[in-house]
């Protein structure tokens, strides 16, 4: 039987109960990356709600991943093409 993890974390002033395969750590460290990005959103858009806030942070966020999934992607082509 596998057994899953169990921890809470705070993003945003929210406190999420999760459970998962995913090492403690590991999820106190995403959580501490997404609260950042909604906070650093905060700042500079007073007026917005937290859902838009959220939102915002996971497009940055995906906008992150794509760019460094090109970047790998590129990489791996040039070191194939050695």
């Amino acid at each position: 039987m596998e057994s899953k993890n169990k921890v809470t974390v705070e993003i945003y002033g929210e406190l999420y109960a999760l459970k998962g395969d995913i090492k403690p750590e590991k999820v106190m460290h995403l959580a501490d990356l997404v609260d950042k990005r909604m906070k650093l959103i905060a700042k500079t858009n007073s007026q917005l709600s937290s859902l838009k806030i959220a939102v915002l942070a996971a497009l940055h966020i995906a906008d992150e991943y794509v760019k460094l999934e090109q970047d790998y992607d590129q990489l791996i082509e040039m070191l194939k093409e050695k």
